[in-house]
């Protein structure tokens, strides 16, 4: 039984097996990319976006429908618009540098449960820097597939803010499903919960983000060739 226990729960290094297909494949060329639709829901609104880089800047992104009021929605599509490339969201590029070298894995069940703690890298703003400190991070891997399922974020207990008051809770989650032909990972939902106090006040986001109708492509023949010139992909 004891022996059981330690094969179920071992350390690993995020180079090798199952671990280094999965990261490998959150790490789309920067040349592709995405047109989808995403619909944000909160408990007070519905809206739907569609965007497509192929357009002209100024027809990329549009509202295709809108239900309900919610002010802090508004303005998490209208931060999310405002990026250059508003798809790059969809890819977790990122994910080996957050994970760092070694992680502790639960090889039980069918998926794996990969703990680790965030570890700050150059897309992460003050807040990231500070909440990885704080925060459990879960990573759900299939290790027949080799790729990651869904990873989460937990504040374990109550903290003081940066900026002063307290977090009491948050919750944070991306799903992750494969692009069927090249074979890369892509964020196709996450959501965010999050309950903060401050001077007698309770502040309280939660929303979450579906990903649909989602088209992959190369930013040009010229991208695509060199890519598979690279890799040998479809060879």
């Amino acid at each position: 039984m004891i022996l059981q226990v330690i094969l179920a729960s071992l350390t690993m290094t995020t180079g090798t097996g199952p671990m280094h297909a999965a990261l490998a494949a959150t790490e789309a060329p920067e040349t592709f990319r995405a047109a989808f639709t995403v619909e944000l829901r909160s408990q007070a609104a519905r809206h739907v976006y569609t965007f497509d880089p192929r357009l002209p800047k100024a027809e990329r992104w549009q509202l295709v429908s809108r239900q309900g009021q919610d002010q802090e929605l508004d303005a998490v599509a209208a931060n999310w618009a405002s990026e250059p490339a508003p798809d790059g969201r969809l890819f977790p590029d990122d994910l080996r540098a957050c994970l760092g070298q070694t992680v502790q894995v639960e090889t039980t069940g069918h998926a794996w449960r990969v703990g680790f703690r965030h570890h700050p890298n150059y897309n992460d703003n003050e807040f990231d820097r500070w909440a990885a400190e704080r925060l459990q991070a879960i990573a759900l891997l299939d290790p027949v597939g080799e790729r990651f399922l869904q990873i989460d974020y937990t504040l374990p207990k109550a903290v003081n803010g940066p900026s002063g008051g307290k977090l009491t809770r948050y919750n944070q989650s991306y799903i992750l499903s494969t692009e069927p032909r090249w074979g890369f990972s892509y964020v196709s939902g996450f959501s965010i919960d999050l309950e903060a106090r401050a001077a007698f006040k309770r502040i309280t986001r939660r929303y979450e983000a579906n990903v649909t109708d989602v088209q992959f492509f190369f930013a040009s023949p010229e991208a695509e060739q060199t890519y598979l010139a690279t890799t040998g992909a479809g060879l």
